[in-house]
Parts: structure tokens; sequence; C-alpha cells
């Protein structure tokens, strides 16, 4: 009992001290230990390199040359093309149908054949209209005797009441009946010129020149002028058409090159826009613009004389609009982009770069035409501009598409890096 009292209990802020004293002790001899083997690794690895050979160069390497690609900029004519979407438009096409009823009893036309207009297609059985057209010139022939005996009588009472020997009237009545007789005559040549007409109806012919598809009917069925299908499709492709969309940005352009009167050239590639089908001319222009796609129609036309286009065919078409004379033109790999606009990494004569804010023209395929702030003959990068900025020393590894031996300095830094790692190893 007098042990407890000879000992008191110790104040609570003076136990806490006890326990935090060994603790902050503790963490200030592990953050000494670490910050000494930081600063010793780092230094072994600068003064040996590390294990996986990088460790000491990270800073050489930053600062050596970026292998580049460069181009020079060329100088020329620029042709300024528009681009567009068109399908193939027949100039005409003609269902050729029956205009008679009767037997079909032959059939001329080859199936795919090309025909001449006028060109006999099909025949129908003439018998009947034959028939009918002797009945109705033999109607004819004796009408023009009946005329032909009034006119007779009616000149022999003129003489008689000129001798006072016949009455007035019956002259008159004789010269209604010439006239009664040649209304039925008129009426004849009428009926004979109808039945020569329907004969000429049974030989079915081509009313335009193309291409004739296929056979709707055979020979021996019973055709019918009311016949929905018809007999055969002719459709005309020498000349052909392209009916084309262009996107009504550019209507201004076309509009201006329309109205100087000479011809706008248009060339029709395949659907991988990459064979040249043919070559034509513009020849309308429609006069609205479609409000659901923005988009303006054009007609072209081509002669088609190797028939490579074909009706309802989808093709790409490219349209002359301009030549741009004697203008800068580069790669497109060249150009870059960001926040402020486009500009190209140009390589001085030291091999450092420039970065040149540039204005751009039109394009064609992989070239641009740059319209201020960089000259004819200036080499600009076209490959490894991800490691350049303003300033930067390049190592050129290709220009203008020719392999170039690499630099003494990039030789002597690889010769270097091969003799460490052979004292390495």
């Amino acid at each position: 009992m007098s042990q407890n009292n000879s000992h008191p209990l110790l104040p609570l802020a003076s136990r806490r001290r006890a326990f935090l004293l060994p603790g902050s002790l503790i963490v200030l001899v592990i953050t000494f230990a670490g910050f000494y083997f930081q600063h010793s690794s780092a230094a072994t690895d600068a003064k040996f390199g590390s294990a996986d050979g990088r460790g000491g160069h990270e800073h050489d390497e930053h600062d050596a040359p970026a292998a580049v690609s460069i181009e020079t900029a060329g100088q020329g004519d620029f042709p300024v093309y528009l681009n567009g979407l068109g399908t193939v438009t027949a100039l005409r096409t003609v269902t050729v149908r029956p205009r008679v009823d009767g037997e079909l009893v032959k059939v001329a036309l080859n199936e795919g054949q090309m025909v001449k207009e006028g060109e006999l297609l099909a025949e129908i059985d003439p018998r009947p209209f034959q028939i009918q057209l002797q009945q109705v010139e033999g109607q004819l022939l004796r009408d023009e005797a009946l005329l032909k005996n009034a006119q007779i009588d009616h000149a022999r009472y003129q003489t008689l009441l000129e001798q006072d020997s016949i009455a007035a009237q019956q002259t008159v009545t004789q010269e209604a009946q010439v006239k009664q007789y040649q209304g039925i005559v008129e009426m004849d040549k009428a009926q004979v010129n109808n039945a020569k007409l329907q004969l000429s109806y049974t030989r079915l012919t081509a009313p335009i020149p193309g291409r004739v598809g296929l056979r709707q009917i055979d020979q021996g069925n019973i055709v019918h002028a009311g016949d929905a299908n018809g007999l055969v499709v002719i459709t005309q492709l020498q000349p052909i058409s392209v009916v084309f969309t262009l996107p009504e940005d550019k209507v201004q352009m076309v509009i201006q090159r329309w109205r100087s009167n000479e011809p706008v050239s248009v060339a029709a590639y395949d659907r991988a826009g990459k064979t040249k089908l043919a070559e034509g001319k513009l020849l309308a222009i429609d006069n609205q613009i479609d409000p659901t796609t923005g988009t303006l129609k054009l007609k072209a036309q081509f002669d088609n004389s190797d028939h490579s286009l074909f009706a309802n065919q989808f093709v790409n078409i490219k349209m002359h609009l301009d030549t741009l004379p004697g203008v800068t033109q580069v790669s497109s790999a060249a150009i870059q982009h960001d926040t402020q606009g486009a500009f190209v990494y140009v390589v001085d004569k030291e091999k450092k770069v420039q970065l040149r804010r540039v204005t751009l023209g039109p394009t064609e395929g992989d070239k641009v035409v740059v319209l201020s702030n960089l000259a004819a003959n200036e080499t600009v990068v076209v490959e490894g501009v991800d490691r350049l900025r303003e300033g930067s020393q390049v190592d050129i590894a290709q220009k203008d598409g020719q392999a170039v031996a690499a630099s003494s300095e990039i030789q002597t830094k690889s010769e270097g890096k091969s003799r460490k790692k052979d004292r390495r190893s």
C-alpha cells in the first residue's frame, strides 16, 4: 500500500510525450535512410549507368538532334478541281411497245446489241392489216369513179344551161352531187392512209439509237397495244450524261466559271475514285439548291465512245474549275495545325527548324497550295514533327523521298554507346 503511494501515476500529458518521442525518432531515421539511398543510387547511375543502360544518357538523348524527313517546296501551275458524287443518266430511254394487236411472228433483235434508229426489232402478223388496206383502196376506186361520172354530167349540164336547154336547178343539183362525191373520195383516202399506218405499225423499229436490254416477250405471243411491259427497252449511251451534286458553298465559284462561256472539263471516275472512266464537259446547272441536302445539281455530257459508262452507274466527278499559275506547293504531311491555325517547320542551313505560320490554298491529292509565308525551294519537315519545337536541331534521314546518310555526330554517339555496352558486358 505504501509502495503505491510512493510512486504516484504520471500526468496524462507526460505519458503522451513518452510514447510520441520514440516514434518521432523512428520516422526521422527512416527519412534520412531513404534520402541517403536515393542520392547514392542516383550518383551510382550517373557514374556507371543504370542496369537498363539508359540512366546516365536520358539528358543526352533528349538533346540529340531529331531524325526527320524533309521535302523541298515546289513551284508550278496547280489545277483546282471540285469533287462531287454523280449518277450516270441516259440521254434517252425508250420502251418499245406494240401499237397494234396481233401475233408476234418475228423477233429480229439480239439482247444487249447496239441498234441504229429505224432498225427492225420485231414484226407483228401483217396479213389482217393488208386485207383492210385492200378494202379501203377498193372503196376509194369506186367512189373516185362515181365522182368522175358526176363531174362529166356537171360539165354537160353547164353546156346545156348555156344553150337554155335545161333548167338551172338541175345544174345546181348536179354541182352539189359532185361536191358530195369529192367529200366521199377524201374520206376514202383518209381510210387508205390509216390502213397503211396500221400496217406500218406491224414493224417494230428502234425509235432511237442505243443498246437494247433484255427481251420482255417471245415470238409467237399475241401482243396488244396496251401491254405495259412492252417488247424491249432501248437506252441511248452515246452521248450519255452524268448528274452530280456540289455543296452550296461552291456555287458562286461554279457560276463565275460558267459565265466565262468557256468549256468546263469534267472527268468521271469509278466508285473507288482511282480509275478514270471518261472525260466530258459541263452541260447544264440546275436553277435551285436542294434545301434538304444543301447541294446544287449539275449535268455533264460524255461522248462515251468506249461504252465505259452505263445508265444508273455511280461515279465520282472531278470538275476542272481553274488553274493557279506558279504557286508554291508542298505535301499535305508538312502541314500542322494548332489553335492559331496552320504552320510548317522550315529547316535552315544549320539544320535548325523554324515554326512558320502559313496561309493555305486549294488541295488536290496529297499536295497543298501555300499562298503566303513560304517560298519555293525552302525545305519543310514532313515526318518526325512530334519532337520538334522552335529552334530544334534536326538530323535529316530523308530528303525528297531519298535516304540521306546519318551525320557524323549521330554516328559518334552510336559508336560510343556500343563501346560502353561492350565494357559493361
